[in-house]
């Protein structure tokens, strides 16, 4: 199994006594559990052996890394500064860190075995670490693997600066290994190892670490092993156990007890630690002892008191929830990942006065729960404890499944055990976990942001901080966002940091944005047992459709999980259920929200269900993610976006549309070659609007070089080429307008050279060239536009063909697009008019080349009558033609061309000429 591997060793552990190592070794585990739970990586994502003065923690691959080393760097050195501060000489703690990854095997004893555990092994051996950390100023030197530096470090993230990383190699007896070293090099030739007489710089305060103790001889009995009790066979402080000290190739045995127990090697048990040699702590299970006891673990009383003093809630039910437990002994919390339900789990129990609390390995059955609620605690004599405290349990996400359900039988027999041995349980399920109907559990849901914020602030940086903090203009932001209580916890650390001038104002400011990138990056590297590829598939969707219509999203989110199914295995027939995840575990998984709200469609605004993601970042970041972070899911991801450009729904192909402009502005030449061009090409007018919208909106959110691709198209041999080209400069055209009329020139030109040809001409490219003025001109940029067609207006036939007949489009469009809505030209030109701008001649000197062009002369006429109708509903209309028809007429011939018209001109539906030419007839001067 893949996993990222942290490893943390006590400099010189073996000179302190036994009380000393006890302490030392509580802080080395609470040191570890702050910064795990400061990168936001659960119990429930990691598995931790105990090797003595050292810690080992196997790390789910789907934890992100990042947030790991960021961490490391930050918290693990303020943590070692707070506590060697305020201890003695002797008690001080200073670490070396090992970060690497690979697989890691687990033998039939439950041992970890595998090359890249042993690499990282030793590099947390190496002579080099150990002189890294005795010239650094603090406590802390940190080491990383070459595959994590060159996966992770190297790419510059916020808190994890890549150069302060430096390359080193460190020998070993397979041979040299690469890693990267946090911090300068220590110089090289000298002997940095742990033994020997002498101290090492001291921690926080300057005080030096203790001395190792004088030795004398050289036989096996000087060996500081002997000595030593063993570590602890889990968390807590140490206890003499079994040892098998191997040295020279001679062998001793040590120890007296095992948890109160002695057994003999041959026919019985081992337990304990296994030492080797004189450094490497190995744990042994063999057969026989109970798989929960082996695989639960104490949770420390200093974590549960810091989170009771963080701890806050939603609303009173946590009080009700406490006597609901105190009465039924067993409680279920049901919700969403990283909602705190683990935390409120734990305060449940610390309410009670649990203590200690156990944690449960989550592949607990929900058959063997009873079973689970034993051994692990007992006293040597059979009995339980003696203390008066009642004991805790917590069992983080329970695996349940089809046949595998949890029951009301299990949690009756659960609480019949619990009973007997005074003890509570808290287990907290996910929204799919299995449940038959006779299990009630009690839906947890996190309190308000601000409030956990809060409370962690005034435990970071003290109540007078508070208030301020929260009024920085980064923290309302990222309250805004809706994050999780861990993503809150790690930023109620990073602002105690800023608060004391350890972290920087830009730091606060990414935070919400790399924790939203953390999120959705778990979300895709979680394995299927975890997220399940459908939901993946559905993901993807929500980002296409972020804010639409849910069963829209859905369905097309079920058409790509067919889609990544085939890419996955193209031996498998596609299998998508028909019922499947129910919607508000999906929206739980997502993060998003349901609301009722109109879509518009070609029928009409309707109401529908919509789906959005609670934070209006997450479909970018997430679309970015699978199109750059997964490359081998565009295959499916292009059939996909190829299947939705031509569905017959407008929404659907301009998401298909909005989706490809994300893609583009993330990978420009990807998305061009795989999807933007071939619609681009295709004969299907639907595909070729599609890459016309994917330009458009690209350009839009800041995609670079689409107006350069627009010029290369518009003069491209291919006609569709030029078709979306043109278009796709209608719509951008606003921001650049000068630069998009010279491009449509171009186009025109050229098409004008096939004029003399009826079969060379391309009739629909010459469409969309008038179109694209028409939308020119009534955009936000129209007087520069008219003033610019009026300047080129008689450089050639091409370019005043293009400007009349764009004029005229332009003249027959209405408010709203409404049959008879005001003409916007029109009213365009009134305005001007009343405000003396020099857009109302640029009008009328349009209207009179256009009503004297033969060529265009009778559909001018005719957007000339649309007008006079029009003017027959509206007064305002009327007046306003009424000022401009005036400045038509300059000659005798225009006189007769429009006098003609208003006296001939029939009215709407073949009834009578309207009332209003007459009177618009008389505004005509003579000629």
């Amino acid at each position: 199994m893949s996993r990222t591997i942290l490893l943390l060793d006590i400099e010189r552990f073996s000179d302190r006594d036994d009380v000393e190592q006890a302490y030392l070794r509580r802080m080395l585990y609470d040191v570890t559990d702050r910064a795990l739970e400061t990168a936001g990586i659960d119990e429930t994502l990691r598995t931790r052996a105990d090797r003595g003065d050292s810690v080992m923690e196997l790390i789910d691959a789907n934890a992100p890394v990042t947030a790991l080393l960021r961490a490391l760097l930050t918290e693990v050195p303020v943590q070692l500064r707070a506590m060697n501060r305020m201890a003695s000489r002797s008690a001080q703690m200073r670490l070396r860190g090992v970060v690497a990854g690979g697989y890691v095997a687990v033998d039939d004893l439950d041992g970890w075995v595998g090359s890249d555990l042993n690499h990282a092994c030793r590099l947390l051996d190496a002579a080099l670490l150990r002189a890294a950390l005795r010239e650094r100023p603090d406590d802390f030197a940190l080491c990383v693997s070459d595959s994590v530096y060159q996966g992770v470090v190297r790419h510059d993230h916020p808190g994890v600066p890549a150069a302060d990383f430096h390359q080193v190699t460190v020998g070993t007896k397979n041979g040299p290994l690469t890693a990267w070293l946090h911090g300068p090099v220590p110089p090289a030739g000298e002997d940095h190892g742990e033994r020997g007489a002498g101290e090492a710089p001291g921690g926080s305060g300057d005080r030096p670490a203790p001395a190792a103790p004088e030795t004398t001889g050289t036989t096996r009995d000087t060996e500081d092993t002997r000595n030593r009790p063993a570590p602890a066979a889990h968390r807590g402080a140490p206890a003499p156990g079994p040892v098998l000290d191997v040295n020279g190739g001679s062998v001793s045995f040590g120890g007296g007890y095992v948890a109160g127990d002695q057994h003999g090697v041959s026919g019985g048990r081992v337990t304990g630690d296994v030492v080797m040699g004189s450094k490497t702590v190995h744990h042994w299970t063999f057969p026989g002892l109970s798989t929960a006891a082996s695989a639960s673990g104490e949770i420390p009383p200093t974590t549960l008191t810091r989170l009771a003093a963080t701890f806050v809630t939603a609303d009173d039910a946590f009080g009700d929830l406490v006597e609901r437990l105190r009465r039924e002994r067993v409680l279920v919390l049901s919700g969403a990942r990283f909602t705190g339900r683990r935390t409120a789990a734990l305060m449940l129990l610390h309410r009670l006065g649990a203590a200690p609390v156990v944690a449960l390995d989550r592949a607990t059955t929900p058959g063997s729960l009873a079973e689970a609620f034993t051994a692990r605690d007992d006293t040597p004599d059979g009995t339980t404890d003696r203390t008066g405290a009642a004991r805790g349990y917590v069992l983080c996400d329970l695996e349940t499944r089809r046949g595998s359900a949890l029951r009301e039988t299990h949690l009756l027999g659960a609480a019949d055990r619990l009973a007997e041995q005074n003890a509570y349980a808290v287990i907290t399920v996910g929204p799919t976990a299995v449940l038959e109907d006779d299990v009630f559990p009690f839906v947890w849901r996190p309190p308000a942001t601000e409030d956990v914020l809060a409370a962690h602030l005034r435990v970071r940086a003290g109540e007078d901080a508070v208030p301020r903090l929260l009024g920085l203009p980064a923290v309302k932001e990222f309250l805004d966002h809706g994050h999780q209580p861990r993503e809150v916890a790690a930023f109620a650390q990073l602002l105690g940091r800023y608060a004391e001038g350890g972290a920087t104002e830009q730091e606060v400011a990414s935070f919400s944005l790399v924790s939203l990138e953390n999120q959705v990056r778990e979300w895709f590297e979680e394995d299927e047992t975890t997220v399940h590829l459908r939901d993946k598939a559905f993901l993807i969707a929500l980002a296409a459709f972020d804010d639409g219509p849910y069963a829209l999203t859905a369905e097309l989110g079920d058409r790509l999980y067919d889609f990544l199914q085939q890419t996955q295995n193209r031996s498998l027939a596609a299998d998508i259920p028909v019922f499947g995840t129910h919607i508000g575990k999906r929206l739980q998984l997502a993060r998003a929200r349901l609301s009722e709200g109109e879509e518009h469609t070609e029928w009409g605004p309707v109401t529908q269900t919509k789906a959005a993601f609670h934070d209006e970042r997450a479909s970018l970041v997430l679309l970015r993610e699978v199109w750059t972070g997964h490359p081998s899911a565009r295959p499916a991801l292009i059939q996909w976006l190829r299947r939705l450009a031509e569905d017959g729904r407008p929404l659907v192909r301009t998401r298909a549309a909005s989706t490809v402009a994300v893609l583009a502005r993330t990978d420009l030449p990807s998305a061009m070659a795989l999807v933007i061009e071939p619609w681009a090409r295709s004969n299907r007018f639907r595909h070729r609007l599609v890459a016309v919208n994917s330009l458009t909106l690209a350009h839009h959110i800041g995609t670079p070089n689409v107006p350069r691709i627009l010029d290369t198209w518009s003069a491209a041999e291919d006609r569709r080429l030029r078709w979306v080209a043109v278009r796709a400069y209608a719509l951008i055209g606003p921001e650049r307008p000068a630069q998009a009329l010279a491009a449509l020139r171009a186009a025109a030109r050229e098409l004008y050279r096939h004029a003399g040809d009826p079969d060379e001409f391309d009739v629909e490219t010459a469409g969309e060239l008038a179109e694209a003025v028409v939308l020119l001109l009534l955009s936000p940029a129209s007087s520069e536009v008219l003033d610019d067609l009026r300047t080129h207006l008689d450089d050639d036939r091409a370019v005043h063909d293009l400007a009349v007949g764009g004029f005229i489009g332009a003249c027959g469009r209405t408010q709203d697009d409404e049959r008879h809505g005001v003409p916007l030209v029109l009213d365009w030109y009134a305005r001007a008019a009343t405000d003396e701008n020099r857009a109302a001649d640029g009008i009328a000197h349009l209207w009179r080349e256009a009503l004297g062009d033969p060529h265009h002369t009778t559909s001018a006429l005719a957007a000339m009558r649309a007008w006079v109708l029009a003017a027959d509903r509206s007064t305002a209309v009327e007046w306003a033609l009424a000022a401009l028809l005036p400045r038509l007429v300059t000659t005798p011939t225009e006189y007769q061309r429009l006098s003609h018209l208003l006296h001939t001109m029939p009215g709407e539906d073949g009834n009578p000429p309207p009332e209003v030419a007459a009177r618009l007839l008389g505004t005509l001067p003579p000629r």
